[in-house]
């Protein structure tokens, strides 16, 4: 197992420099190869608002960038200890858990991001900004970037997000989102603008998460930076047809006048920052169905992140799994060595799929159960309060390095009788089998 010392390292072009590129290119460098990142932008923005790291990320980012890279990430987070599950019109709390328990540490996705592309850095990485990626050959395999440079390596991954090229790549297609029939309206603000309004005074001045359950909708605040920084999520069913046409955009902006139609009756204490908000955008949830591959015809061109397994925002779960994913895909290439790419890639795929379609339903799964939850209190039964908790504490607990190494006999035996075959069998759909001993994977549609 392993590649010969005297060889030169396995080479990995990483495409795009988000959480997952970074997570991947910190992984891979780990494990001794030799990895560049290629990303289309030119600068980063702190765009986004809210995000979870749970420790079955931040175990493994602590293994490659060390105690300081951990420390820098918890630091980022909301330091709350506890998060309130509230009733949408009284602002009763229904039920109470652990922060924790419901995304690890919540901060500022833009945050997040400037720390893992400095540690990524930092472990001798070239990003390379501004390097766009027009075309694949996925037989070397090697990218085309638009001036028309050509680069190859041993493996090329594709992190480049919900609307990866790379994935057209590896389908052979373009697949097209569909609508979830939800969508989300999301603000971030200086907690500033609220200062002085005594109706939400209790939710400002310190780091807290609260969230409002109503009929089919839910509200999410988050606030962070003692106050410094505000943040809200309203999640609404959408009803009518012309709604549900697909917008697959993160900058829409949001109209403030529907924002205040969908907060009717809900709890004045949150109610009142929201109406104080500045401006929003208005992000609708669009679906996309779990993929049969993540893997090219060739084996060598794979994906990582968004690009493959995109989470629902309830599910709190979307780097962290990117970040497990990164993990896998490095310990791999290690065992399989440099001449064995194919066995690499296709067993990572294998081991990773049932894990990440758990988490993506968990997500999907919360949201019912949340907007599901005062319909049965008007049937007259009351609400246990761990029916509407989170469930994500047992995914933290996971070695996703340890994981890959225990299972990699077993599971690479079996992809390897495959690819004597030449016939690998598909992740979801027909003809698809648990190889991996993973979690049963149902029919279903993955969140975008």
């Amino acid at each position: 197992m392993g590649s010969n010392n005297a060889e030169a390292p396995l080479k990995a072009i990483i495409i795009g420099a988000g959480l997952g590129g970074c997570a991947a290119a910190l992984a891979l460098k780990a494990q001794g190869f030799d990895v560049t990142v290629y990303e289309r932008l030119k600068t980063f923005r702190r765009l986004g608002d809210s995000l979870g790291l749970g420790e079955n990320a931040l175990k493994l980012l602590r293994r490659w960038g060390g105690q300081k890279l951990y420390d820098d990430l918890c630091a980022i987070g909301n330091q709350a200890e506890d998060m309130q599950i509230r009733e949408w019109s009284s602002g009763k709390i229904l039920a109470q858990q652990p922060l924790m328990d419901m995304a690890g540490y919540i901060g500022h996705r833009g945050d997040y991001h400037e720390v893992f592309l400095q540690a990524t850095r930092d472990a001798g990485v070239p990003i390379l900004m501004g390097h766009e990626i027009t075309s694949f050959d996925e037989s070397v395999p090697s990218i085309t970037l638009a001036d028309g440079r050509e680069f190859a390596a041993d493996v090329v991954i594709g992190a480049d997000g919900i609307k990866s090229r790379a994935r057209e790549l590896v389908l052979g297609f373009k697949d097209h989102p569909r609508s979830s029939g939800y969508s989300c309206f999301r603000a971030y603000f200086p907690g500033s603008i609220l200062k002085g309004e005594p109706k939400c005074a209790e939710f400002v001045g310190r780091d807290s998460v609260n969230i409002w359950i109503g009929d089919d909708t839910h509200v999410i605040q988050n606030t962070l930076r003692g106050g410094e920084e505000f943040n809200w999520i309203l999640t609404r069913k959408l009803s009518e047809e012309k709604d549900r046409e697909i917008t697959e955009s993160w900058f829409q902006e949001g109209d403030l006048g529907e924002v205040a139609r969908c907060i009717a009756g809900l709890d004045e204490r949150i109610a009142a920052a929201i109406r104080r908000t500045p401006g929003c955008l208005d992000w609708k949830i669009c679906y996309r169905d779990p993929l049969s591959t993540w893997v090219s015809a060739s084996h060598r061109v794979v994906l990582l992140g968004d690009s493959c397994h995109a989470h629902l925002p309830t599910s709190a779960q979307g780097a962290s799994q990117a970040t497990e994913s990164a993990a896998v895909l490095a310990v791999c290439l290690k065992l399989a060595g440099k001449g064995n790419v194919p066995l690499a890639t296709r067993t990572y795929e294998k081991l990773r799929f049932a894990r990440t379609r758990h988490s993506q339903t968990n997500g999907e799964d919360l949201r019912d159960r949340w907007h599901n939850a005062l319909k049965n209190v008007k049937a007259g039964r009351e609400i246990d309060p761990e029916t509407i908790k989170m469930r994500n504490r047992p995914l933290y607990a996971f070695d996703a390095e340890a994981d890959a190494v225990q299972r990699w006999h077993a599971v690479s035996s079996l992809v390897a009788e495959e690819l004597r075959e030449g016939c690998v069998t598909p992740l979801f759909g027909p003809g698809s089998r648990d190889v991996a001993g993973g979690v049963a994977v149902e029919a279903g549609a993955t969140g975008a």
